[in-house]
């Protein structure tokens, strides 16, 4: 039984939302297994997953950021048998400490933006491009996203989400295979293993540029349009 979130009536939420995400918040202890109020969750999915991250290994040597001082792999958290996956491009130097993506500031806006489409972050998934955090957050470079990606692949084969949002320039680029601007590409919809991807910017755009939460305001009003469509069919 896939997550079939309730959405509530609610007024305008632009202006709100802008107010919400500039307000402090604090990123959860989220577990990568079931979501504590997913009981019914198929436990394929689950093993699957769990036998991946056993596949990729605590150790990962695939590419050379082994060697560059990453800490650990950071796999994946939240429902896996989420309606709803984010996407960054890798693990910055909080989320290599603690294990988990979307850790530190950015993750705390992002958390505030999954709730303010009226869903926890444990009813989604997020996961990243590549598993381990690049020298001093630096863009992954190809040959890392080449090692990398097909394990994303397969957690989205996994998951089967019905929308998967790619946060900012990176993400959007890579997994679309395209070299275009993400000012041209926000809010857009195109196929992606069976998912509808829609790309927005990144959180720690946000952070640095205030002005743009209502451009991904905007976009998530579509993510839950969406979604709210799919529960009804």
């Amino acid at each position: 039984m896939r997550l079939e979130p309730e959405w509530r009536a609610r007024a305008d939420r632009g202006v709100r939302l802008q107010a919400d995400l500039d307000g402090p918040a604090k990123a959860g202890p989220y577990e990568s297994g079931p979501a504590k109020a997913g009981p019914h969750i198929p436990l394929s999915q689950v093993d699957a997953l769990g036998t991946l991250r056993v596949e990729i290994g605590p150790d990962c040597s695939r590419c050379k950021l082994h060697t560059l001082g990453r800490r650990q792999v950071v796999f994946g958290v939240g429902n896996p048998n989420a309606d709803l996956m984010f996407v960054g491009e890798a693990p910055g130097a909080d989320e290599d400490i603690q294990g988990e993506p979307f850790v530190g500031r950015a993750g705390q806006l992002l958390t505030k933006i999954i709730e303010a489409i009226d869903l926890r972050r444990e009813d989604v998934y997020i996961a990243n491009v590549i598993k381990c955090r690049p020298p001093q957050n630096r863009n992954p470079e190809p040959d890392e996203v080449e090692q990398c990606e097909p394990f994303l692949f397969r957690q989205v084969d996994i998951i089967r989400p019905k929308v998967i949002v790619a946060l900012g320039k990176f993400a959007a680029q890579c997994l679309l295979k395209s070299d275009a601007p993400i000012t041209r590409i926000r809010g857009r919809e195109f196929t992606y293993r069976d998912s509808i991807l829609i790309p927005t910017y990144h959180p720690a755009y946000l952070l640095r540029n205030p002005s743009a939460k209502r451009d991904v305001w905007e976009d998530m009003k579509k993510v839950r349009a969406i979604l709210t469509q799919s529960a009804d069919e």
